[in-house]
């Protein structure tokens, strides 16, 4: 397959196009670098198979030749970069959405969205699955980011529906592994730079809100198998199946083309996760306490039974394991 990865050039990009690749896939990187770095691909440069073009997808969008696929990946994606660029991430939800949407359409290309668990906002269900509308903010400051992946899903299945595009939607949470950026702001790079440098961790409210982190590897995986279902039927053999899906909130029947939540299951407390980084890397630092952003969601946990069911997926990499190899990544990077 030939396949266009918007955004391509940040911490998910850049291993999506390594797993492609590998697979035998060609790849087209776009990205603007806004917060995509192009270390992240200098590995990949002078690959026969891969090309990158610096590109903003709210412009006029355009990519010669054929495409297979369309990954919609762009947008600035930690507290700390939506917090400081609100309206780049709202224009690229909606109207980079459009322009993508678009390019898939005359390509006739498979297309898919990156969505984030953000669209559930402080949830009052635990686990969160795909069926679960949200409790969400829409003008507090990080509504930002979670209108535009709402709004962009909205896009999404409008396509699908009026135009009969081959959608998918990815559910993504927390994510973890090498090539985050240091002082990205999330979680688990902030405490394991911090212990790595001997400071204090920097715990936000009692550190008794929950997350559930996935290694990096895990969700690229489960993100091109979604991709990649029913790829070996042609146009005309595709219909849009139905799959039965017995979860946490019973059963559901499901397509391939509504949300699909990518993540890892595990739930574990801001605190515990920073008294392990701190086992992980023999760090004496301490822990500070400091204000809970508004809107901080509670809990965040993914029911992944869509997954199982429709992708045969779930994470395999044990978090101990994972936080080992990223903790290496970050002691040759900072």
């Amino acid at each position: 397959m030939r396949i266009l990865i918007t955004g391509g050039a940040g911490f998910l990009g850049s291993h999506l196009s390594d797993m492609l690749l590998q697979s035998g896939h060609s790849v087209i990187c776009m990205d603007n670098l806004l917060t995509g770095r192009m270390d992240n691909l200098a590995h990949l440069l002078g690959h026969e198979r891969f090309s990158f073009i610096k590109y903003d997808v709210c412009d006029y969008l355009h990519v010669e030749g054929p495409l297979d696929a369309v990954m919609h990946f762009a947008s600035p994606a930690s507290p700390q970069d939506y917090m400081e660029f609100p309206i780049a991430t709202m224009k690229v939800g909606a109207m980079g959405t459009h322009k993508v949407l678009g390019l898939a359409r005359a390509k006739g290309a498979r297309f898919i969205l990156a969505s984030t668990s953000e669209v559930y906002g402080d949830p009052l269900v635990n686990p969160q699955p795909e069926t679960y509308w949200g409790n969400v903010n829409p003008i507090s400051p990080r509504g930002v980011y979670d209108e535009a992946k709402r709004f962009a899903e909205a896009m999404t299945m409008a396509f699908h529906r009026y135009h009969g595009v081959d959608t998918r939607i990815v559910r993504i949470f927390n994510t973890f592994g090498p090539r985050m950026r240091p002082h990205d702001g999330r979680v688990v790079s902030n405490f394991i730079v911090q212990a790595l440098q001997g400071k204090p961790l920097s715990v936000f409210g009692d550190g008794l809100q929950t997350r559930s982190f996935c290694y990096v590897d895990d969700l690229a995986r489960g993100i091109i198998s979604l991709l990649m279902l029913d790829s070996d039927k042609t146009p005309e053999q595709r219909t849009d199946r139905k799959f039965l899906v017995s979860g946490n909130t019973g059963a559901e029947t499901a397509s391939m083309h509504e949300p699909v939540n990518i993540g890892n299951p595990r739930e574990l407390t801001v605190m515990e996760i920073a008294k392990l980084v701190l086992e992980l890397t023999r760090s004496s630092s301490q822990i500070t306490h400091h204000p809970l952003p508004a809107d901080d969601p509670k809990v965040r946990r993914p029911d992944i039974s869509r997954a199982r069911a429709l992708l045969n997926w779930e994470p395999q990499v044990p978090l101990e394991d994972a936080l080992l190899r990223t903790i290496d990544y970050f002691k040759k990077v900072i």
